[in-house]
């Protein structure tokens, strides 16, 4: 398979729309963290994401990824529908950059998505701050087509490449 860099640029509000809506098609997201001994940990968890792009979900303080947390801040999202065919147009969004504890908005943003929350009490709210993410929208995009974008503290995304996939192995016209 060869990976192709494209010349082909997108701007900003196109990539803010693709990654909201892909944030909208699904309310489950994988979380990875880093285990103090330096291993990946994933987990599953329902999100809301607020502006900037940041992720905000509800966990446990003693779960396992929030432990790493404490110990280690990196950490990437992934969302998509996991309903999905393969063969068919696929669409997801990966995020990287550090996670904690949430602020004081995080409420407010995941009560949003999930009223209910509210009751559990003994949970608490992380968020990730992106600094990068990666969009892979094939209906948005083109097929096998993955852009990445910087992202800034207030939440302003600047295109950084596009690639494309090539399962046949030939080059891609990188225009």
């Amino acid at each position: 398979m060869a990976i192709v860099r494209a010349r082909q640029r997108v701007g900003q509000a196109r990539i803010r729309a693709i990654a909201e809506a892909l944030l909208d098609a699904s309310t489950l997201c994988a979380i990875a963290t880093v285990t103090p001994g330096g291993e990946a940990y994933v987990n599953t968890a329902y999100f809301a994401w607020a502006p900037g792009l940041r992720i905000v979900w509800l966990s446990e303080p003693r779960a396992r990824h929030s432990r790493n947390l404490r110990a280690s801040a990196s950490a990437a999202v992934a969302v998509y529908d996991s309903s999905q065919t393969w063969g068919q147009p696929d669409r997801g969004i990966q995020l990287f950059g550090s996670a904690r504890e949430a602020g004081a908005d995080a409420g407010a943003v995941y009560g949003g998505r999930f009223p209910e929350f509210a009751e559990l009490t003994a949970y608490r709210l992380y968020e990730l701050v992106p600094r990068r993410v990666k969009l892979f929208d094939e209906l948005a995009l083109g097929a096998a087509t993955f852009v990445t974008a910087r992202v800034a503290r207030e939440g302003k995304v600047t295109w950084e490449r596009t690639e494309v996939y090539d399962s046949r192995g030939v080059a891609a016209d990188p225009g």
